[in-house]
């Protein structure tokens, strides 16, 4: 029977449940997006209209859900904000090393405008690269000009060599940087470690394996140990400065295949991150130099090469009690058939296999743009069906999970408003466990309270109020309150009796 006929009918039992099952969402979940530089969007924008541009993309993304922004911040050895250490990005204002014609920073306004809504920053860069093929000059103040011996050029490709710890060492201090001056959430890395294989080219490197080969005899094994010795570097450097901070990695969505030598592997016959790109996830999961992992899994289901419930299973399997989401690819899964109904795309097929697994613990979009865009309804899926409930961030073991003291004094007042409920924030613990955020419960008399239940969220807020609603009737409610720490560990909860 061929293998891919075989894992579809593995998965019918599966489907069958979802198609019987209404969706029941979870009260924490991640569910993130991807706003790339990348692809060009924002160069050569002015700087208001760029703002009302990321403004209507996070109104748009919060409406239907969506959690947590993962913002490109640095493409090529460059900044999307103000640095002193790098560049301005060509990919914000056209040309690198020119400021915005408005004295604004894109991280600290987003940073701003996500916390407005409710939702995370994370601040996403890419580590390695240094120059591609639509960048005609670098400027002065760029690394790459400054030392040029301390980078490889790969193609069209111009890349900081992974080898030097002097390029090590750099990233971090960028890092450091960022993580000591914003207010982010998050600091996350994408899939670049070593360049994607090319026909054709050689990575030379040659000279710094004989230089200092570190007892390996494998070059291979070697550029393991060069990416391997960066993250758990750029794991501390983020710990050391704010241990709230989450650290992720999106890596590629193939970690390794099966085959003889290895067959813990998935059943694909793709590019492998650990020998293509030399980036050894698992051993970075069981280092714990991770708070987060979300790797790209953006091939379909029945994809020969790749399949996404076979990969999606593989991570489910291989996440090592570290808190793993799904990199969904919004335009390739909506031109995908889903096998259940030849006239529907896969969007819920994947997001059901996805929720199947407790370890995946939620899903990020790429890109966002195509969220806003809505191509196939998708966002109105997400919107109605699986982000129609409010979520928590999910917590990542390596950080403090303390919960905050319960918030005190909490009683219904009449103001020119109409009716409030205010609270007194719960005293404080520690700089780990203050309360930074509240939630507020609402539960009609008779019924259960049970704060597990996220359909009860009525409001996630930095207030210490929230303004009761007219329901039109006289009816006795219960509301609850919870105070939430920086990570969302959560409270007990306090209950009052409203007759409104």
């Amino acid at each position: 029977m061929p293998s891919k006929l075989k894992r579809f009918i593995l998965i019918l039992p599966l489907l069958a449940m979802f198609l019987e099952t209404p969706c029941v969402n979870p009260k924490r979940e991640f569910r993130g997006a991807w706003i790339q530089a990348v692809n060009h969007q924002f160069e050569g924008i002015p700087a208001a209209k760029l703002k009302k541009t990321l403004s209507d993309q996070l109104d748009s993304l919060a409406a239907c859900g969506i959690n947590a922004i993962l913002f490109q911040v640095r493409v090529e050895g460059d900044a999307l904000y103000k640095s002193d250490l790098e560049p301005w990005s060509a990919y914000l204002t056209g040309r690198q090393g020119q400021a915005p014609d408005e004295d604004w920073d894109p991280l600290r306004f987003m940073v701003a405008q996500c916390h407005d809504r409710g939702m995370e920053l994370h601040a996403w860069i890419n580590p390695f690269r240094a120059k591609t093929a639509s960048t005609k000059r670098l400027d002065p103040k760029h690394q790459a000009t400054i030392h040029p011996e301390r980078f490889v050029k790969y193609g069209t490709l111009t890349l900081f060599n992974p080898a030097l710890q002097e390029n090590r060492d750099f990233i971090c201090s960028v890092a450091a940087d960022i993580v000591r001056r914003y207010d982010i959430d998050g600091f996350h890395i994408d899939d670049y470690f070593y360049p994607y294989p090319e026909s054709g080219l050689v990575f030379n490197d040659d000279a710094d394996f004989r230089r200092d080969p570190r007892g390996f005899t494998t070059k291979a094994d070697w550029r393991r140990d060069n990416v391997n010795i960066f993250i758990a570097q750029l794991y501390s450097t983020i710990k050391e400065l704010k241990p709230w901070v989450k650290f992720g990695i999106s890596p590629f969505g193939i970690y390794r295949n099966a085959s003889a030598e290895y067959p813990e592997g998935s059943d694909t016959n793709g590019l492998e991150n650990f020998s293509g790109l030399y980036a050894d996830v698992l051993h970075w999961l069981d280092m714990g130099w991770m708070d987060y992992c979300i790797p790209q899994v953006y091939w379909n289901v029945g994809t020969k090469v790749a399949d996404y419930n076979v990969l999606v299973e593989w991570w489910a399997d291989n996440a090592r009690g570290c808190p793993m989401y799904i990199g969904q690819d919004v335009e390739r899964t909506v031109k995908g058939k889903d096998p259940r109904n030849s006239s529907a795309h896969q969007e819920v097929l994947k997001m059901d296999l996805q929720r199947s697994r407790p370890e995946l613990m939620g899903s990020c979009q790429w890109p966002a743009k195509s969220v806003v865009d809505n191509p196939g309804n998708y966002r109105t899926i997400l919107k109605k069906q699986y982000y129609n409930t409010p979520a928590l961030q999910p917590l990542s073991p390596g950080i403090s999970q303390q919960e905050p003291g319960k918030v005190r004094k909490v009683r219904k007042l009449l103001t020119s408003d109409g009716p409030v409920l205010f609270w007194t924030p719960p005293s404080s613990k520690s700089g780990d466990a203050d309360a930074c955020k509240y939630v507020v419960y609402c539960f009609d008399a008779g019924d259960k309270i049970d704060i597990d239940d996220p359909s009860h969220i009525v409001a996630i807020t930095e207030h210490t109020f929230y303004l009761l609603p007219d329901v039109g009737r006289d009816v006795q409610q219960f509301y609850v309150i919870t105070a939430l720490s920086r990570v969302q560990a959560e409270s007990k909860p306090v209950r009052i009796k409203v007759r409104n």
